[in-house]
């Protein structure tokens, strides 16, 4: 590590640490949608969307068009969260750190306050609610991940930890779902998250910086005023699938019954935990030939683009993977389909900035990875509509849908392979230069 004097280590760690706290534990929480979806439900969320049986009471009432509206207001928070993303990025290169938390605080308690006063006869204030819990929290994680220039040597496996930290804390939802079936109401668990927000408040004094992390670190580089001793989406059509069915309890016909929709529920939830151990792997890979002598001729910044190839094609792979299990009508492999979807998830899109980080300047960082969520978030919208497909012209069966999905995901291994072709004829180029220059020079020594 360079640029820090006794004082200013420790100060370093207690950022680091502090920060995966935050992201683990606040600011990618709308992920859990899965496990809130299932307290909601139970509390009569959008229940007037449910029509009973004209024929028989025996018969639990058609839920399909409340799930609608369930998988709604999820698509529209995850797609605020990645296209508003270019435009938080905007705001984070422009007016700092501090402006860019104070504006993700706001919005995140907001949109927790707003669930905690909600009811049933008010459900659509979830579609406000989730989209500011979204975007509040992508707006911690864009700042967090710049503390990653602290740890020069660590620089992409640090961004990668925030990451999978952010995926973990959909992890949040599924504590919410066991305190609900323990006695405690939605509405004191989101009041108690909105008074968290005290702890972002005094993070943000006193250890992150007014505007930003500089890269390279200069030399004694301090910040803060704490006193220091001596400085996607993801998609969850796939697993609403799985909890849709969780509101109708005397549906004895149903394939499910409420108990098995509950334990798919927490053990989709669980593996989430696992994004914060899963993410850093990432950052070792792509971090992997630091403190190795450079080729000759070659720039750090070649290094860490030719360091990259290997895990942007894992990236791809674990996409593929991951698509050909959720294809699969096995109820037991979905077990895998979840692993695989944290793992992804964790390598995605901690990778996608470090990637981002290394390849351009660090002044467009905000504004880049933005603009690359905002696109995602526009690919997001698919999502609505491709669950409507489902449930209707396709009578509730996801295969060709998903058979779609993964032909579209063989065009994610066109990344690495540019990558590669282009590190090898930078490569080369320079190989070509030193035995131009070796020849001219062997020409003037014999002349």
């Amino acid at each position: 590590m360079m640029g820090f004097d006794g004082g200013t280590r420790p100060r370093y760690w207690f950022t680091l640490v502090s920060g995966v706290v935050e992201c683990l534990c606040f600011a990618g929480v709308l992920f859990g949608w899965a496990s809130l979806v299932f307290v909601l439900k139970e509390d009569g969320y959008f229940g007037q969307y449910c029509e009973g049986s004209p024929n028989s009471t025996s018969v639990a009432p058609d839920c399909s068009r409340q799930d609608e509206q369930f998988s709604l207001v999820f698509t529209i928070g995850s797609f605020l969260n990645n296209f508003m993303t270019f435009t938080n990025g905007y705001i984070f290169d422009r007016f700092g750190t501090t402006v860019t938390r104070l504006l993700g605080i706001f919005l995140y308690t907001t949109g927790t306050l707003l669930v905690a006063f909600s009811s049933p006869a008010l459900s659509e204030m979830l579609f406000p609610a989730m989209s500011c819990i979204g975007v509040g929290g992508i707006l911690l994680l864009i700042t967090n991940m710049q503390v990653g220039n602290l740890f020069v040597g660590h620089r992409s496996t640090v961004i990668t930890l925030y990451n999978g930290a952010f995926d973990s804390s959909s992890a949040v939802f599924l504590i919410f779902k066991i305190l609900y079936e323990q006695g405690v109401s939605l509405r004191t668990s989101f009041v108690a998250l909105s008074l968290c927000s005290i702890l972002h408040l005094t993070r943000t004094f006193l250890l992150m910086p007014r505007s930003y992390i500089p890269y390279p670190l200069p030399e004694l580089y301090t910040y803060g005023n704490l006193s220091c001793g001596k400085a996607n989406s993801y998609n969850v059509e796939n697993f609403e699938k799985v909890t849709e069915d969780a509101s109708k309890k005397e549906c004895e016909a149903d394939n499910m019954s409420p108990q098995k929709v509950s334990k798919y529920t927490n053990a989709f939830a669980i593996t989430q935990l696992c994004g914060v151990l899963c993410a850093p792997w990432n950052g070792l890979i792509m971090d992997r030939h630091k403190g190795k002598p450079l080729a000759p001729g070659e720039t750090e910044q070649e290094a860490d683009l030719r360091s990259s190839v290997l895990s942007l094609f894992l990236t791809a792979l674990q996409c593929l993977c991951f698509s050909v299990c959720a294809s699969v009508p096995i109820l037991p492999l979905q077990y895998l389909t979840f692993a695989l979807q944290v793992l992804n998830r964790s390598f995605l899109f901690g990778g996608n900035a470090a990637f981002i980080s290394v390849a351009f300047p660090a002044c467009h960082f905000g504004k880049l990875y933005g603009l690359v969520m905002s696109l995602s978030a526009i690919v997001s919208l698919l999502q609505y509509p491709c669950f409507a497909l489902v449930k209707g012209v396709l009578g509730g069966d996801p295969l060709y849908v998903n058979i779609a999905l993964t032909i579209l995901i063989l065009l994610a291994f066109i990344h690495p392979i540019n990558i590669y072709i282009q590190c090898r004829k930078s490569a080369q180029k320079k190989t070509d230069q030193v035995e131009v220059y070796q020849g001219t020079i062997l020409a003037e020594t014999t002349f």
